[in-house]
């Protein structure tokens, strides 16, 4: 059974974003040490997942001269890797290797769970990480 990890970015106080839904704090915590922990975390295979938050927000940098640049390992992994973003309103997932699915989001990972292969990620989706958790073992 494949592994179903999380990444996440959080303030101490447990919050993804602020007041606004603003989440530039991470951004601009971003330093070479987290770059260098950020480039060896990619170094893996897997298949990524995002809530439709979230995709909006990768396929905005990933597919970027400016993230090949600052992150060429990270940029290269994130374009090239298979992607799952679940959203019931987006009509379709432009940014490459993506498949959207806009139907049971915990019956959909139970079964992407049973399937051969690498594991699978959650990066940041704090929404997804609530709908699941305890509940797509």
């Amino acid at each position: 059974m494949r592994k179903l990890v999380v990444f996440n970015q959080v303030s101490v106080d447990g919050y993804f974003t602020d007041k606004r839904g603003d989440m530039s704090w991470a951004k601009e915590g971003a330093d070479d040490e987290f770059n260098r922990f950020t480039s060896q975390r990619a170094g893996g295979g897997g298949v990524l997942i995002f809530g439709r938050v979230t995709y909006d927000l990768m396929v905005s940098f990933w597919p970027t001269p400016e993230a090949a640049q600052a992150l060429p390992t990270v940029a290269e992994r994130m374009n090239r890797l298979p992607k799952v973003v679940f959203s019931r309103t987006m009509k379709a997932a432009t940014w490459n290797n993506t498949t959207l699915v806009k139907d049971d989001m915990v019956e959909h990972i139970r079964r992407m769970k049973a399937e051969p292969g690498e594991g699978m990620a959650i990066l940041g989706s704090g929404n997804v990480v609530a709908q699941l958790a305890g509940r797509a073992s």
